[in-house]
């Protein structure tokens, strides 16, 4: 039996893509195996851990958890289009670096893109509302607390770079 194939145009990191995908294939398994863009890991599979999370239309969302057919004519943002142009990178990312905000790093690719949604809306956040941004995105190596540091720092530099 040939599987059930559908023609999907989506946009990812600003660049178009149009690929034949079966119907039953995750998100996660898209960006990773068709598009070669490994930045998006899988932990669980399961939505818990938020290892997998990218931006759908600028929100985040649990890449294992949706199916690659159901992002026709929209736009995903990975941790791979992060950085500027020239490999500069996001304030999310540089504060990650300056702070230590990692460690085995597994989790950082979903973590990054779930502040950037976060840090988007929220511009000046308290301690508080980082660690309730953070508590979908499971990391267990590094106690949090350096992380949340970065995202105070990224959200203050963010800041500063508004017009």
């Amino acid at each position: 039996m040939e599987p059930d194939l559908h023609d999907i145009e989506l946009s990812v990191n600003g660049t178009t893509y149009r690929r034949s995908v079966e119907s039953r294939m995750l998100l996660s398994d898209f960006l990773r195996h068709e598009l070669h863009l490994a930045g998006t890991h899988v932990g669980c599979e399961h939505g818990v851990c938020g290892a997998c999370t990218v931006l759908l239309d600028g929100h985040p969302i649990r890449s294992c958890l949706m199916l690659a057919v159901q992002t026709n004519a929209q736009e995903i943002s990975t941790v791979e289009g992060l950085s500027a142009d020239g490999g500069k990178l996001h304030p999310v990312q540089q504060a990650m670096h300056d702070h230590h905000g990692l460690q085995c790093g597994y989790c950082t690719p979903g973590i990054l893109m779930t502040m950037t949604a976060f840090l988007r809306e929220n511009t000046a956040p308290s301690e508080d509302e980082v660690r309730e941004a953070l508590s979908g995105n499971l990391c267990r190596c590094t106690g949090y607390q350096n992380i949340v540091d970065a995202m105070l720092a990224a959200a203050e530099t963010m800041r500063a770079s508004m017009p």
